[in-house]
């Protein structure tokens, strides 16, 4: 960065390696979740007619999904192993930094997911995020946004996603 008081948004898991590695200097980082944003950064998306039409196969997609996660986090190498096989620019040391990254700062189990499971979602959080997006004009207040989500396929516990 030519102009070390300009900002950029990235993710926490690589822009700053970046940085540190291409312009030789430790960047200031500021997570938006401290200052009071914290919506779901990443979520499963699908048509509502699958959701009505096959809801195991949904079910059976999300579990997957998470218990893969917990695979990761316990033993990070046959993850790293097709992540570098897809991106063969992605080294060692940015894997390991992006998974220390990830534990670090609670990026995937923190909070209602240490006991709901990895992907734990809520009303209340949802509601947040809406009622921000009101407030800065970005949604009218009578859109139905509970429509939006569900939180049927996810919350069933640590226990189920690790057996």
């Amino acid at each position: 960065m030519i102009d070390k008081n300009s900002a950029q948004q990235g993710y926490i898991t690589s822009e700053p390696f970046a940085i540190e590695k291409q312009g030789s200097f430790q960047p200031v980082v500021f997570l938006l979740a401290d200052y009071g944003y914290q919506p779901y950064a990443t979520t499963i998306e699908t048509k509502k007619e699958l959701v009505e039409k096959n809801p195991e196969l949904v079910q059976r997609f999300v579990d997957a999904s998470i218990k893969g996660w917990y695979s990761y986090l316990e033993n990070p190498q046959p993850g790293n192993q097709l992540i570098k096989k897809d991106n063969p620019e992605m080294t060692d040391e940015q894997l390991v930094y992006s998974i220390q990254k990830l534990k670090e700062y609670g990026i995937i189990l923190s909070d209602a997911a240490e006991k709901q499971g990895i992907g734990a979602m809520s009303d209340a959080r949802w509601k947040l995020l809406f009622d921000s997006m009101v407030d800065t004009k970005i949604s009218k207040s009578n859109v139905n946004y509970k429509e939006a989500y569900t939180l049927e396929f996810v919350n069933k516990g640590v226990g189920y996603y690790k057996k």
